[in-house]
């Protein structure tokens, strides 16, 4: 009998297929950033811990300066693979692949640097937050502070009103998208500029819970039937360049349950909460749009009605 936790995390797509890591390692904008973040954090002689490791590429990184590397994957298919893979390349004899549930595991020794990469737009589906916070949890619990470094560090997440055509060859189909950050994406028009409605940071107590209520100025004329969620992950600060390290998820965006009418200079008010980690149709549900008005009646029916 599966636990509920299993249950969530098999309908919420968290045991992914070995077949599906290409598409990870070919990620040149994931590959390249957490690769500098990587050397960046990682120094010489230092003990580093991933959780969720898939093909072990990111703790094959750490091990080009760390002396012991613990690599936790709960997928068996994965930890054979990695296994396979590292064996194949240098320094791959420092890194231990380890078949644990990120959960639940703790390294037999303090560490310096965590790497956790399960992050989805919005921080969705997958479960980065509260494996974190459980991690800090036991880590202190355990070997008392200071807490390892994580990568990454922070995320930073922000929503934009869209016009999205939904016509596929004539065929109308509003359905959730995925867009690369990098490219122009034929049919979509931004119909403001975004709004950063939180900031998760690693190095405080982070919590699951996310709702934000704001405004748009609209800024031509048209429809709002979409809204586009935006996630920057911050996977290290440089502070002695004043700067950071990226990564940008792709832009999720999810169509409105009904288009919304507007013209430049209009204010949209949109709000939403949601859970980290949940399903991305729990989010959609949450997204109420229109004036104020509308925006204030239905907080006072949702009340009423609780």
């Amino acid at each position: 009998m599966l636990t509920e936790r299993e249950l969530e995390s098999s309908y919420l797509g968290q045991f992914i297929p070995v077949h599906y890591h290409h598409n990870m390692l070919m990620d040149e904008w994931r590959m390249t950033g957490f690769k500098e973040a990587i050397d960046h954090v990682v120094f010489p002689g230092a003990k580093v811990l991933e959780l969720g490791g898939g093909t072990a590429v990111l703790s094959w990184f750490a091990a080009a300066k760390a002396s012991q590397v613990w690599c936790v994957e709960y997928n068996p298919d994965l930890v054979r693979e990695a296994k396979r893979f590292l064996a194949m390349n240098p320094n791959g004899h420092k890194v231990d692949v380890i078949q644990s549930d990120a959960f639940d595991y703790l390294p037999p020794e303090p560490v310096d640097v965590v790497i956790c990469e399960m992050i989805h737009t919005a921080m969705v589906r997958e479960k980065q937050v509260q494996v974190i916070e459980s991690f800090k949890e036991r880590y202190l619990k355990k070997f008392g502070g200071p807490l390892p470094k994580f990568i990454p560090e922070a995320m930073i997440m922000a929503v934009q009103p869209l016009q999205q055509d939904y016509s596929f060859n004539g065929y109308y189909a509003p359905i959730v998208q995925f867009h690369y950050p990098s490219h122009l994406h034929a049919g979509t028009t931004e119909m403001a500029a975004p709004n950063v409605y939180t900031v998760l940071d690693f190095t405080q107590p982070v919590s699951e819970e996310i709702s934000w209520q704001g405004a748009f100025d609209i800024e031509r004329d048209g429809i709002v039937n979409a809204l586009r969620f935006i996630t920057k992950n911050v996977l290290s600060v440089v502070i002695e360049r004043s700067t950071t390290i990226d990564w940008f998820n792709q832009y999720l965006s999810l169509p409105l349950a009904e288009s919304i009418n507007v013209k430049a200079g209009d204010r949209l008010y949109v709000r939403f909460s949601y859970r980290a980690g949940g399903s991305i149709p729990s989010l959609q549900a949450s997204i109420k749009a229109g004036d104020t008005q509308i925006l204030i009646d239905q907080v006072q029916v949702e009340t009423s009605a609780a």
